[in-house]
């Protein structure tokens, strides 16, 4: 869009962000399309790392990796058809200021389900979609797989540094050796540069073995914003169903005061020791249950609409969702079993060129 053409000031080049600022931003989308899987953030502090790495929340490699998964979260959004077309989220990457006070204008917060009713409608409700059962079900699945994927990698990843680091003792000791021989110096201590250089290479395959780790951590989040879509669809579907039981009962108090027949209560005890009701009250409570009938059907209708939009609207993002699971998960574990096996032929190249300098002496 050209700001300048349409009279506006352009937009800057750069925006400064809080991680917070970018916590309203995601709450906003997720209560304004809760039928969208929205992309999640980037961890506020590093879980899942391996004992030498800082798990300081303001390291500067931390930051960085958080800087570029923030970054990432900007493209997801900005790249799904419906979030990429929000008002709020242009205003986000546009306004340097003033951005927040449109969002609370929105009274988007006031909307958002409560953790109490969502919980609630979890176990109550009894006609849920089977397709989002099972999704909901693949959602802990998949965030137990992936979190148990991490912590192997992290545990591997400290072994790992450690072989690394011990090639450095081979490199003093054949220093250290060459400095006594004279026919085999040379070829010690050139060996000994090699296991030196291959000691130091894994600070480097390490910190890029974390990007890797990163694109999973992106979807051990993204299994809780599959579960928070489930969960709205328990809940439109528990509210149709306490909406439908309400008219249901509602047209049975009418029956029964039409009738007569009406069943043991309180109301009746008092009307049999203190006499009937007039005529009259009669009518006025048959007015008052046909405009509260009234009011349930229609109460049932809007509810189902919504249930029926929910469920429809969000199988089709869940469909989006897991095609692109499939490729993303797909691309990083190809690209960390290739950087796995150059890290293994890195070693044998590092003996390769020892056993050199060895035939050399």
């Amino acid at each position: 869009m050209d700001a300048v053409a349409e009279g506006r000031n352009p937009a800057p080049d750069s925006l400064w962000r809080r991680y917070s600022e970018f916590e309203l931003l995601r709450s906003y989308l997720v209560v304004t399309y809760p039928y969208i899987v929205v992309p999640p953030l980037p961890e506020k502090r590093a879980e899942f790392v391996w004992h030498k790495l800082s798990a300081d929340n303001m390291d500067p490699d931390f930051v960085e990796r958080r800087r570029v998964g923030l970054e990432n979260f900007l493209l997801r959004v900005a790249s799904h058809p419906v979030l990429s077309n929000d008002k709020i989220l242009y205003h986000f990457l546009t306004e340097e200021h003033g951005w927040k006070e449109v969002v609370y204008e929105t009274g988007f917060q006031a909307k958002a389900d409560s953790r109490l009713r969502a919980l609630s409608a979890t176990f109550r409700v009894r006609n849920t979609d089977k397709r989002f059962m099972d999704m909901k079900h693949y959602s802990d699945e998949l965030q137990s797989h992936t979190s148990q994927l991490l912590r192997a990698r992290a545990r591997v990843a400290d072994r790992l540094y450690g072989v690394f680091k011990v090639h450095g003792n081979y490199g003093r000791v054949f220093s250290e050796w060459s400095a006594i021989e004279k026919e085999m110096g040379d070829g010690l201590q050139s060996a000994g540069h090699h296991m030196d250089a291959y000691a130091a290479s894994i600070d480097d395959i390490l910190e890029e073995e974390e990007h890797y780790a990163d694109q999973l951590k992106e979807y051990l989040f993204y299994a809780e914003a599959l579960r928070a879509v489930c969960r709205k669809h328990e809940l439109t579907q528990f509210e149709l169903e306490m909406a439908s039981q309400d008219l249901i009962s509602k047209k049975q108090q009418r029956e029964e005061l039409a009738t007569g027949c009406e069943r043991f209560s309180f109301k009746g005890m008092t009307n049999k020791l203190f006499g009937q009701e007039a005529p009259e009250q009669r009518e006025a409570r048959l007015k008052l249950l046909e405009e509260l009938i009234a009011e349930g059907e229609e109460a049932v209708k809007e509810k189902t609409v919504e249930c029926e939009e929910h469920v429809e609207r969000a199988w089709v993002d869940m469909q989006r969702f897991e095609e692109q699971k499939d490729k993303d998960l797909r691309e990083a574990l190809i690209n960390y079993a290739v950087m796995q096996i150059s890290m293994c032929k890195k070693g044998i190249q590092v003996w390769s060129n020892a056993k050199e300098c060895f035939l050399k002496m």
